[in-house]
């Protein structure tokens, strides 16, 4: 049976008023949609830092007005001038900029491009897809880099920084999951039991990774997923074994690296880049597979909560002020 197309919808959009970002759940139809060869009937997004700082404004993320943000979305196609996405059929979007520079996920309906799409994958609904979003895949991507330096679970144990977060809270399920030994580190006393629960053997205080590194420290980790940046991600390049690898993915502790080059020419560190925004498609659905297999189940009802569109511009707020832990699912359809 064919979905009908509502004439009005909800979306949260973007402003400038006076410099400054504004934001408003407005009625829109579907003549206002951008262009796009998929329309799309959209079920869930979620709240990524990204979304908070494009939300608040805090960030220079937004780069064209006015602007539906959300960087993720799972729907379902009403209509595709693409040969190889049908109507009915569910897909999934992260990343390409969506929610930046294109619209995104936080409109009940939206036009897409369908080279950004990937089948939902079979062993997976749309909420639990969301509430793996890009901090999921991220995560992922994180621990396929650490797995092609040859960092196994035999090798040594992992830190993960910023682990109350969405990439950060993952990253600690997987590899708690996959055997490894997780040392998390949160600046917040109320994150630690959280943590615990999702595997991690031990809580590092983020006072203590903060402390300026020398140029090289007592080795104390095979591999670790780095969300953070700046003196953090110094202080585990200081601390990381020979041959061992670090996977950084964030800046929510400042985008400088005030380090020196030892730990790469005196210890074999690699310090490994990782993007999921221009991720090709095909080492995304790599990624997605391996979420749904290395991923615990009760590991995503631990880490999620559900918002309506109407609750988004709080919890991003909230998000800014480092209030929120885990990953926060949007319902398009309340």
């Amino acid at each position: 049976m064919a979905q009908v197309t509502p004439e009005n919808f909800k979306a949260l959009v973007l402003r400038q008023e006076s410099g400054k970002t504004v934001s408003a759940v407005e009625q829109l139809t579907i003549d206002e949609l951008p262009e796009g060869d998929v329309l799309l009937s959209v079920d869930y997004s979620s709240i990524n830092y990204k979304d908070s700082m494009a939300v608040t404004g805090a960030g220079k993320i937004v780069r064209t007005w006015p602007m539906v943000p959300g960087i993720d979305l799972t729907g379902t196609i009403i209509e595709s001038d693409a040969d190889n996405y049908k109507p009915g059929e569910k897909v999934l979007l992260t990343g390409w900029s969506v929610g930046e520079q294109y619209w995104g996920g936080y409109s009940q309906i939206q036009r897409v491009q369908s080279k950004w799409l990937i089948p939902l994958p079979q062993s997976m609904d749309g909420k639990t897809a969301m509430a793996i979003g890009t901090a999921g895949l991220t995560a992922m991507l994180c621990v396929m880099a650490l797995e092609d330096a040859g960092i196994k679970p035999d090798t040594g144990p992992v830190i993960v920084t910023g682990a109350g977060g969405g990439v950060g809270s993952v990253a600690v399920a997987i590899l708690s999951n996959l055997g490894y030994d997780v040392s998390a580190v949160s600046g917040r006393t109320s994150t630690h039991d959280y943590l615990k629960k999702l595997g991690a053997k031990e809580i590092i205080s983020r006072e203590e990774m903060e402390k300026p590194a020398r140029a090289l420290e007592k080795q104390r980790w095979a591999g670790a997923v780095d969300t953070v940046g700046d003196v953090i991600l110094a202080r585990v390049l200081a601390e990381t074994d020979y041959n061992g690898a670090v996977a950084a993915c964030g800046l929510a502790g400042g985008f400088k690296l005030p380090t020196t080059v030892m730990p790469f020419i005196l210890r074999n560190v690699r310090l490994q880049g990782v993007d999921s925004v221009m991720c090709p498609n095909e080492k995304r659905q790599i990624a997605w597979k391996r979420l749904a297999q290395d991923l615990p189940e009760s590991a995503l009802n631990d880490i999620n909560k559900v918002v309506s569109l109407e609750d988004v511009p709080q919890v991003a707020e909230d998000m800014m002020a480092g209030k929120v832990q885990g990953r926060t699912v949007v319902d398009l359809k309340a």
